[in-house]
């Protein structure tokens, strides 16, 4: 892969924090809206496979389809999760990026510096003011 690509939501904070990051090293990524182009099966295991997470692990815990489906108390398999997230994409965790450094679930944002080719050009703050890196592009958190 010679690209980033980032499975995104605007309307989250991680999400855009983590795209400028990614921006920020003078990458314009992939960006895939996934809400309203959610992953086919394959592609889902694949990610979750890739990031070698468990599929409970990308389960987005506080939107509403979670509490409707019982996902707390139900023993479900991962087969059922990933047909409960293909059904429901906004319990998909976000953002997913991927890299031919690696794919990660970019919670906290800055985790995706642990996984771009190229270095941060210049200083980066969050949207909340929380500096992440300073002028001469080195990681503080």
């Amino acid at each position: 892969m010679s690209g980033v690509i980032i499975y995104h939501n605007p309307n989250c904070g991680t999400s855009r924090n983590t795209l400028e990051m990614i921006r920020n090293s003078g990458v314009e990524p992939e960006i895939i809206h996934y809400l309203e182009m959610p992953p086919s099966k394959p592609v889902l295991e694949k990610l979750i496979a890739d990031m070698g997470i468990s599929v409970r692990a990308l389960l987005r815990k506080n939107v509403e389809p979670y509490d409707k489906l019982d996902l707390d108390h139900i023993n479900a398999t991962d087969e059922q999760l990933i047909e409960y997230m293909l059904q429901y994409p906004i319990l998909i965790n976000r953002p997913i990026v991927m890299t031919s450094l690696g794919t990660r679930l970019c919670r906290p944002s800055e985790v995706v510096l642990d996984i771009l080719p190229k270095a941060q050009k210049g200083a980066f703050s969050k949207e909340d003011g929380q500096n992440v890196v300073d002028e001469k592009g080195n990681r503080l958190i």
